[in-house]
């Protein structure tokens, strides 16, 4: 062990590096097209000031800039390291793009899709920012992903919280310094443009967006997003192929519409639209149907979306007209033609700018669902459809105030807000706590009662795995021991462990139950994963299925190789956290409790298999591979307490309790080795029982004995008359 500490503390020496100060934005820029930002954008101008921000141009236009959010607030995800994302803004705050660039996120690099991750924080996208910093509005909250919680959360706010810093300091715009921003013009659709034109002219001054891809570009986003499988499942042998040509244009617009739909199909559409009300014409052909082969009557196109100002709209069946054939003469034949009114519930604004979201499917081997990956249509309207109303600046004081309570606001740490989201949970959580600490307090009693305990054993395994694995996620990992570990010795924040409130709550509660009881409280009660091979353990014995006994000294040389493995991920999470985490897939715990088994073929099968050998060894992989345990192992032994009872003669010459514990953590010297001990408290029901236990038969032996002695029969005397009474007189009887 010394050894070991002293090679631990070299690793240590020679790996550890101090975290970077200096902005990476100008080495990230090369990681990063201009137009993945800013449609339309063309170059990146050098970055200037401290924090750097980038100039973002299209020609010798100013579309806006690009900063690193980490540049400006603390992004420290779930690795316990900096998430760098490029995020495009334009000078009235409104965010344009985010390109996340670097990250260490064990949950994404191998788990959940970054695509998914990726879909959730483009919610940000179109979001004014610039209202938020002046206090206007509330800052916006990002979808969730089931499994990666904790890492969109912190992705999300890194975001909006460097954006709003940024614009508060006038660098975008010096009308926005301290939150006090110019109210932009009001913008209104001019509805006496309704010259008719031409296919060609509408596709050249903008009224007509297109997306054009092929095949091969497809595959290759598939690649890049981490999605192989569906990247080898092309629509077509040949990259070159075009997968898409996709139009999209307001026709509600009367220009727009007059001259994409004729005059009798416009006039139509007008009696069917409310006032304010807009509708969008689209239009495909190629080898993807932006329908979708799936796609039945009654339905939702699954397959587009309306996104404004960070909001979606699933187009429905009763707002959708099928359309032959564009009016011109000049636009081209296509597949399909659509025409779709938007919701009256949904808020869209024709005249500010919006996307049409084409969500790309394909087949994937390594997963029940499809794989999907979107791309975004632009579409902002040309300003000769739209008529500018100018509008007062307002003054500072009258925007102070506002201000002021928005700092308050949003100023206030992501792990309060995550904890006010989860408060239903961390009551239950809290409250299934105490009742095992209950059940600990009050074992004797319990285990007095085997049927009555075996109830509770067994209901508390099953809300573990449903509930706090399956539902809740909160299955701990040896990945938070190494993260926490790394923390203390870079650069450590309570506000990151604070992020995640349940994993925070049940390693609080686990390192209070090392104290009195060792690893058990997790091990044997709280890991969703070891209540899933118990659980299965018990229905393969109902099932009669035959278990395996390892001999003793098998299974004895069998224990270290979960220390082994736990000290070979401690020693390389000092060269590489990222290394380590991923060599901590010896877990299979995110495959079985977080993924639901929706994953890569090659994790399914290992988990399977650890599940499969639990059948015949009880919690195999708990025995003799598990990190976690051995991590927790080595920190049990100062206890203070021991709770499970033994008699003297345990072990010599009873082996019962050593032959029928669940997980062979006795000794046949009769000894409890709480390093191996899952606290499952079957010995304590052997302790009691007297027709079991050899020491309580003889207990209840000599009890019986001594009773039957007490009797006067057995001093050989009479039994006493019994007195009965008639008609209230006593009559005696033998």
């Amino acid at each position: 062990m010394a050894l070991l500490f002293l090679a631990v503390i070299g690793l240590f020496t020679a790996f550890a590096a101090p975290a970077m100060s200096a902005s990476q934005l100008p080495s990230y820029l090369e990681k990063v097209q201009p137009d993945e930002l800013f449609q339309g954008a063309d170059r990146f101008g050098d970055p200037e000031g401290e924090p750097p921000i980038a100039p973002v141009y299209r020609g010798g236009d100013l579309l806006g800039y690009v900063f690193l959010n980490s540049d400006f607030t603390n992004s420290t995800g779930y690795s316990g390291k900096p998430i760098h994302i490029a995020v495009g803004i334009d000078t009235a705050g409104v965010v344009r793009g985010i390109k996340l660039i670097d990250h260490h996120e064990p949950i994404v690099l191998i788990g959940i899709p970054q695509a998914k991750v990726v879909a959730a924080l483009n919610s940000i996208i179109g979001k004014d920012l610039g209202r938020v910093a002046a206090g206007e509005e509330r800052p916006p909250q990002v979808e969730i992903v089931s499994g990666a919680t904790v890492t969109v959360l912190v992705m999300g706010d890194s975001v909006i919280r460097s954006a709003v810093k940024l614009i508060r300091s006038g660098r975008l715009n010096p009308a926005s310094a301290g939150g006090v921003k110019k109210q932009p013009d009001v913008k209104t659709l001019d509805l006496t443009k309704t010259e008719v034109s031409d296919w060609q002219t509408l596709l050249g001054d903008g009224s007509v967006r297109s997306l054009r891809l092929t095949v091969g570009e497809v595959s290759k986003a598939f690649n890049d997003a981490g999605q192989p499988d569906a990247a080898s499942h092309p629509e077509t042998t040949t990259p070159e192929d075009r997968f898409i040509e996709l139009y999209v244009a307001p026709v509600s617009v009367p220009s727009i519409g007059k001259t994409l739909l004729g005059d009798a199909a416009f006039e139509r559409l007008q009696s069917r639209l409310q006032p304010g009300q807009s509708a969008v014409l689209v239009a495909g052909d190629g080898a993807y149907s932006f329908k979708g082969s799936g796609y039945v009557r009654g339905g939702i196109f699954d397959r587009i979306e309306l996104l404004q100002d960070g909001q979606g709209l699933r187009f429905r069946d009763r707002y959708h007209t099928r359309i032959a054939a564009l009016a011109p003469a000049d636009a081209p034949a296509l597949k399909e033609i659509a025409l779709f009114v938007v919701a009256p519930e949904y808020t869209f604004d024709v005249t500010e700018p919006w996307e049409l979201q084409l969500l790309a499917q394909r087949s994937s081997t390594g997963a029940r669902d499809k794989a999907v990956i979107p791309f975004n249509l632009g579409y902002s309207l040309p300003s000769q459809y739209v008529k500018v109303t100018k509008s007062v600046v307002p003054s500072a004081a009258t925007e102070a105030p506002t201000v002021k309570t928005l700092q308050a606001l949003d100023e206030q740490p992501l792990w309060i807000s995550i904890w006010n989201l989860n408060r239903v949970n961390i009551g239950i959580t809290a409250a299934a706590l105490l009742v095992l600490t209950a059940i600990f307090f009050f074992q004797d009693w319990l285990v007095k009662r085997p049927v009555l305990f075996a109830w509770v054993r067994n209901s508390y395994l099953v809300f573990t795995l449903v509930w706090l694995g399956w539902y809740a996620n909160a299955q701990l990992s040896v990945v938070n021991v190494l993260t926490f570990t790394n923390a203390l010795i870079t650069n450590f924040s309570w506000e990151f462990f604070l992020a995640a409130p349940l994993i925070f709550i049940l390693w609080a509660s686990v390192a209070a139950g090392l104290l009195f009881w060792g690893r058990g409280p997790f091990c044997g009660w709280l890991c969703p994963f070891g209540a899933l091979q118990e659980l299965l353990s018990n229905i393969a014995k109902r099932l009669k299925v035959p278990q395996v006994k390892l001999p003793w000294g098998l299974h004895e040389r069998l224990w270290p190789i979960k220390y082994i493995i736990f000290l070979g991920l401690f020693g390389l999470s000092f060269y590489s956290i990222s290394y380590a985490e991923m060599a901590a897939e010896v877990e299979p715990f995110k495959t079985a409790i977080i993924l639901k088994f929706v994953r890569d073929w090659p994790f399914v099968v290992f988990a399977g298999a650890l599940l499969v050998a639990s059948l015949f060894i009880e919690r195999f992989y708990c025995r003799y591979l598990c990190p976690l345990g051995a991590a927790l192992a080595i920190p049990g032994r100062i206890r203070m307490f021991e709770w499970l009872k033994r008699y003297p003669e345990c072990g010599s010459p009873c082996q019962r309790c050593a032959k029928e514990c669940p997980v062979q953590s006795i000794h046949p010297e009769g000894q409890i080795n709480v390093n191996e001990c899952i606290y499952c408290m079957h010995c304590q029901e052997l302790y009691h029982d007297d027709h079991r236990c050899p020491h309580m038969i003889q207990v209840r032996l000599k009890r019986e004995k001594f009773m039957a002695l007490s009797t006067p029969e057995s001093r050989g005397e009479k039994p006493p008359k019994t007195v009965v009474t008639h008609n209230g007189k006593p009559i005696e009887r033998a």
